[in-house]
This record gives structure tokens, sequence and C-alpha cells, in this order.
């Protein structure tokens, strides 16, 4: 499609762990995934089906067997993950993950507004940078505008992921990779931060991975779907025919191309 930037592309891409033993478990099988400049795709799965192994191929946490990742025209497939990481924002599925407990709200968005420029010896937040992040904040509708100075230990799980959204979203990553990130919430916190999710990935443009356990929220969210199974893409469903998806035709499709039935107890076939 001209004028539209590939921002990920991943080719043929395998991994397996444990290779050569008797506990050999493929978790990637030759995945092709393409993604616009923009898209916001909901990725589900069953167990085992190689979703968050994707997230941590692209991230860099493990180098993949043999295959091709490129972000924004760059081939980052040897890259390491340090390196990687100017280019990706992430949130974890624990909200204890991504964020410095002990230190205040304030300074872990210093943290993620400085992150990839050089560190100097003087580290202190500017009157004009608490504005900006109170700014930022508000738009939460959590309160937390007004506890800048809070720990962010102190936060609940809710809260929290609502700062590491922000954390993760601050310098506007060329990919958002969001691993379950409501999977430990309760259900009307979860609502909440899937709202805030949708509202930054829009007014920031940003090319986003989401994975999620709920049928639900991946047909409602994103303008594409992709359903995983043993470590490849079997259904990919985006616009129109997206939003008109229900559950059961989505199992439908599944079903179609893996030629087996979906069952897993984990997926939530609706809110």
């Amino acid at each position: 499609m001209q004028g539209v930037a590939r921002m990920l592309k991943i080719t043929n891409l395998h991994k397996t762990f444990n290779k050569g033993t008797v506990n050999a478990k493929t978790a990637l099988n030759g995945l092709n995934l393409m993604l616009n400049e923009g898209d916001f795709v909901t990725v589900i799965g069953g167990n085992g089906a190689g979703k968050s192994t994707m997230l941590n191929a692209i991230a860099g946490v493990w180098k993949a067997d043999y295959g091709k990742i490129e972000i924004d025209g760059v081939d980052v497939t040897a890259m390491p993950e340090h390196k990687r990481a100017r280019f990706l924002g992430r949130v974890f599925q624990d909200p204890m993950k991504g964020t410095a407990p002990d230190m205040e709200i304030a300074e872990n968005l210093a943290i993620a507004a400085r992150r990839g420029t050089r560190r100097r010896l003087v580290w202190g937040i500017k009157k004009g940078e608490r504005a900006e992040y109170k700014k930022l904040l508000s738009q939460l509708d959590l309160g937390l505008e007004n506890r800048l100075s809070a720990k962010v230990g102190l936060l609940s799980g809710g809260q929290r992921q609502a700062v590491t959204l922000l954390m993760a979203t601050l310098k506007k990553p060329k990919l958002l990779l969001l691993d379950e990130h409501t999977a430990a919430l309760d259900p009307k916190t979860a609502a909440k931060v899937l709202e805030i999710t949708d509202r930054l990935v829009t007014e920031n443009k940003l090319t986003t991975l989401m994975i999620t356990h709920n049928m639900h929220d991946a047909i409602a969210y994103g303008n594409r779907l992709i359903m995983m199974d043993e470590g490849r893409v079997v259904v990919d469903v985006s616009g129109e025919e997206k939003k008109k998806l229900t559950i059961s035709e989505l199992l439908g499709l599944f079903e179609k191309a893996s030629g087996s039935e979906f069952t897993d107890d984990k997926v939530m076939l609706s809110k």
C-alpha cells in the first residue's frame, strides 16, 4: 500500500525452547505478520498459541532460531534487547512491572521522559515538567494529577497500570506492546484501563499489538484482530469485517482455519 509505512514486519519466525530434548516446545512456527503505521491489532489465542513468545521475540527478550523482525524498516533480528527498547513501549500483565515502586509518580514519569537521552549527574524535575505530568495524569481521570509525590507502590493495580501506560507512550514509541495488561485487574478497573489505552493509542496514532484473553475486548478494540494457534496466525480480520464480527463467528473462523475446536478455559468469551 503506497504511502503507508510498514511499522512491523515479521517474516518466517521460528522459536523452539529446549531444542533437542524431550521437553522441546515449538512456540513460533513460521510466524508471518505485518503491521502498518497506526494499526491497533488485538491478539487472541489459546494457552501456548505463541502470543507472549511473539511479543518477547519482538522485544528481544530472546533470539529467534531463524526468521526476520523489522521495526519501521530497521532489521532488529540480531539487535540486543536494550537497543530495541528505543523503538518500543511495553506494558505487562503484572501491575508491579514497568514502574519503580519506591519512587514518586513524577519521578517514574521523568525516567520515561528521559529514556534514550544522555544521563546527567544532576537529576531533578523542573517546574515545567511537573506541570506537564499533571496535565497528562489529569487525562486519566483517576485523581492522580494531585498525587505527583505519591510513591507508585502505594497505588492500586489499576492506577499503576494507567501510570505504566503513560510511561510506555510518553515518547511515542514506534510500536506499543500490551501483554494481557488488564488480565490481573477486576472487570470494572480493566474496562477503565482499556478505555485509557484506546484513548492514548488513538490520540498518539500508536502502532499497537494488544494481547487479550477476552474475545469481547478483542473484537471491540482496534482496527484489526489476529488469532494465533501453534505459533502462527490462523485468523486475520480487519475493518468492517471485524466491526461486525460476533464471538460465535470468530470461533467459527478459528475452527475452519485450524481444523480444530477452540478450547481454552482462560479465554473469556464475553465480559
